[in-house]
């Protein structure tokens, strides 16, 4: 059954694009739904070809543009900007900085949509719980807990673990191919969730349209859930070469935070390492049970990296 509605989504950047397309292409068989981004002013009139492109390709799917600068609205401001809509899907990441979760959500709930996807694409936070090295999920804790007090709103959190492709990110430190080098955080037991952001944005319509409607619940999503020894395992098996293995212990990596307590990336190093909440059986997940086809991280590997055969081992 198809059912009339607009729906609104926050940011374009990766998964933001990812959530648009596949919203189009399915709203496109439906009757009545509308699919609309909110951008920045800025993104709208950029001269960077790269932005052009993507506006480009939401005109050409019929997405409506709405420009609109989220750090600069008030709570007020986005509560008249959202109320037209009758689903709002946050993709804007954490780049805003703190408090823009929680001001969204409010702005959400004042606005009195039907339902609002938050921005939680990524681990589970009431398993890691609050005081975690990573600050940033605090709030997003004080958004669940937002949501879960009022009624009229019906919420939806997708939980995906890490973007399949931050797991090779040189900077994560993880997989370290210059140097020959994987790292496990925590232990080579230690599980981590992997999902693209393709297929995110894939899961996420589906979600959207599933009938009978989810609602307030939260949606599990995996591409993989692997151990760092299987990455391992899985790296020297398509290079044909053997990585040297170290492992990263959790005193060892909150020693490291302690002497940068304000680099990202060891925040988040610390919480992966501690194993909680990062990872989860594929088979519970909202993919397998609808028996949708994802991309594992063994398929990753082959679609996106490309191996030096001279590499040695060291």
């Amino acid at each position: 059954m198809s059912h009339p509605q607009s729906i609104l989504v926050l940011g374009a950047g990766e998964l933001g694009m990812a959530v648009l397309r596949n919203l189009a292409r399915l709203a496109a068989v439906k009757t009545g739904v509308s699919v609309a981004a909110l951008l920045r002013p800025s993104a709208l009139d950029s001269n960077d070809p790269a932005k052009q492109k993507d506006v480009a390709e939401l005109r050409a799917l019929a997405i409506e543009l709405v420009p609109g600068d989220l750090n600069a609205l008030s709570d007020a401001s986005l509560a008249d900007l959202f109320r037209r809509f009758d689903t709002v899907i946050s993709c804007t990441g954490f780049v805003g900085g703190k408090g823009v979760q929680l001001k969204l959500a409010r702005a959400a709930l004042e606005a009195g949509i039907k339902r609002y996807f938050p921005w939680q694409f990524g681990v589970d936070y009431d398993v890691i719980g609050r005081g975690s090295a990573q600050d940033l999920f605090d709030e997003q804790l004080d958004v669940r807990d937002l949501l879960r007090a009022q009624q009229n709103t019906e919420w939806v959190i997708v939980s995906t673990g890490m973007f399949t492709s931050f797991l090779f990110e040189p900077s994560f430190g993880v997989v370290d191919f210059e140097r020959n080098t994987v790292h496990a955080l925590g232990s080579w037991d230690n599980a981590v969730t992997v999902t693209t952001a393709d297929d995110i944005g894939m899961l996420t319509a589906e979600i959207v349209f599933t009938e009978p409607r989810i609602a307030d619940e939260i949606v599990y999503v995996a591409g993989d859930t692997v151990t760092y020894g299987q990455l391992a395992d899985g790296i020297d098996a398509m290079r044909g070469v053997k990585s040297r293995r170290v492992a990263w212990s959790v005193p060892q990596l909150m020693s490291e935070l302690a002497t940068q307590p304000g680099d990202s990336l060891c925040k988040y190093r610390v919480v992966f390492a501690e194993g909680a909440g990062v990872s989860w059986h594929k088979a519970r997940t909202f993919n397998a049970q609808k028996q949708l086809a994802v991309c594992s991280m063994e398929q990753w590997m082959r679609d996106n990296l490309r191996f030096d055969a001279s590499v040695s081992p060291q």
